[in-house]
This record gives C-alpha cells, structure tokens and sequence, in this order.
C-alpha cells in the first residue's frame, strides 16, 4: 500500500478520560493527503487546530499531550498508536475535553470502531522517514536509541521491581497485521501501591480495573488477568509507536529502547529532527518493497476503498 489513507466516513467515540475522569466526545472525520493527524478542543472558543507532531508536545509525564496550557489535548498516545498501526495518515479530530478517551486501555477499541467505519485510500503516495544514521537520547540509566533498518523494528526493555513484571524485552517487526495481533490489544498498566501518589498529582482520576491492569505486591488484580504474559512490554511497544508516529511519517528505522517513556521517546524525536544529516524524507515509491508491504492491510478485515 504506497498511498496515503484516511477514513472512510466520520465516526464518534465517547468515554472517559484516565487523568482527567471527565467523560468525552470525539469525532473523526476524513482528511485530505497530506493533511496529517490534526486536534480541535470544540469546547474552548476559537482554540486553533493542534497538529499532531512532536515539537507541539507539551507534557509528557504519564501520557502524551499535545498543545499547552488550556488548549492541550492529552493522552493522545493510543490513538495515534492505532491510526500508526492501521496506517492512516490523515485524520481531522474534533474533541470536547482535555483527554481522549482511555477506552479499555489498549488500541482494541479504536482498531475495531476504524475497522467499522472503512478506510480510504488517497490519490498521493505516502512519504517515510528514513533514518542515516544513529541517534541517541540518554536521561540517568534509561535510554531510546534509533538507527538505520530496512523497516520499523522496535526492541524495547522495561524493567520493574514487581514480581511479575521484573524484566521483559521483546523486539516487534511492525506491518499493520502485526500490530493488530500482537500490540493493538495490550492495556496500559499500573501499581496499585502508587495510586495515591499519583492522585496527589491529580493524575488517574478516571483509572479503575475496567481501564487499565492494576497490581498489588503480589498479583494481577483484574479478573480476567493479563491478554499476553508479557502484556507489559507490549503496551510499551505500543506507546512507543504513538509516540513516534509523532515525526510525522511512516519509520524506517530500528528504535531500541531501555526503561523508557513518553519523555524519552520525545526527545529522541527532537533530537533525530534537529539533525538533518540523521534522516531524510523519501516517497514510498522509492522505498524497498518490506518497508511498504508491512502496511498492507490483512485481507477481508478492513474495508478499504480506493
């Protein structure tokens, strides 16, 4: 699939926001090639259009977020994960609220709405950044590298005193059917042994065990358990590429990661788009053959229209 895609149709989600607990409204709506992933806070008077890319990020403690001040969207990570994931490029998103929706707390929720509404392919070639050469950003013992590769590969490390996280690795070779099956549906994740603190910095007022796996010092609370042994990793994998969509193109490159987080993978954007040398934009038709076909579309799943 060389050509750009947007949606097929508008569609509306409602839920609730994790940080903030207040119930939202967001409408999607089909956007034009090279348009990109652009926010509109519908609740403020006149709040300019927010462009989704990495130098309009604002904070980056516990969720991703775009804009500054009032007009911020925040937690944009899952969403922008699955339109990444899905291969879309171009989405305008009006919103209600602070927050997107958590929804379950993984990317399953907006993969099974967008595979309702259908996509659209566009008449304009989709364009990679390719990566030269490597860059690295390092804070204390926690670090996110990217370099050259054929196609998207993330290799991420978390590591966690509890029992049942501990250290987990996995390396992830992206395609859209891929991500679907093995990184959409992993939850965000949390300690119950920090759900006050987190509250003090009026964080989580909308978590609950219906949005996110919870832990106490021994087990996983939430009465399904966990959808993959290592799920914790994979939701870093996710957020990764959230993250990264952020640069604005499809990747090629290889991202390895270690203990990092919404903060880390910015500055690794920051720091690759300050360096020219590091990169260069390229049009898909140019590309070798993996780096394009990782997104096609598994077959009879998606509806996609030319």
């Amino acid at each position: 699939m060389i050509y750009q895609r947007t949606i097929a149709k508008k569609v509306e989600v409602t839920g609730i926001g994790i940080h903030s607990g207040r119930k939202v409204t967001m409408n999607l709506y089909p956007a034009e090639a090279d348009y990109g992933i652009q926010f509109k806070r519908v609740d403020l008077k006149d709040a300019p259009v927010l462009k989704a890319d990495a130098m309009s990020v604002g904070a980056t403690e516990n969720n991703t977020t775009i804009g500054a001040g009032l007009n911020a969207v925040h937690t944009v990570e899952h969403l922008l994960s699955v339109l990444y994931g899905l291969g879309i490029n171009n989405v305008f998103i009006e919103i209600d609220g602070p927050e997107v929706p958590i929804m379950d707390g993984s990317g399953a929720s907006f993969v099974f709405l967008l595979k309702e509404t259908g996509l659209q392919t566009l008449n304009k070639s989709k364009k990679f950044l390719v990566v030269l050469e490597p860059v690295k950003v390092q804070v204390g013992d926690k670090w996110a590298l990217i370099e050259p590769a054929s196609k998207l590969i993330i290799d991420s490390t978390i590591v966690f005193t509890h029992p049942l996280i501990k250290s987990q690795t996995k390396t992830f070779e992206f395609s859209c059917e891929n991500y679907i099956k093995e990184i959409g549906r992993a939850r965000t994740f949390g300690l119950l042994r920090d759900v006050d603190m987190l509250k003090r910095k009026g964080l989580i007022k909308g978590g609950s065990l219906d949005n996110a796996i919870v832990l106490d010092d021994f087990k996983v609370m939430n009465n399904d358990g966990l959808r993959f042994k290592d799920e914790f990793v994979r939701h870093k994998i996710l957020d990764t590429i959230g993250d990264i969509s952020l640069l604005g193109h499809e990747v090629a490159a290889k991202i390895t990661t270690y203990k990092s987080g919404h903060n880390l993978h910015n500055l690794l954007c920051r720091k690759l788009l300050e360096t020219p040398s590091a990169y260069e934009i390229v049009s898909a038709n140019s590309l070798q053959k993996e780096a394009v076909e990782a997104f096609d579309l598994p077959q009879n799943i998606f509806p996609v229209f030319a």
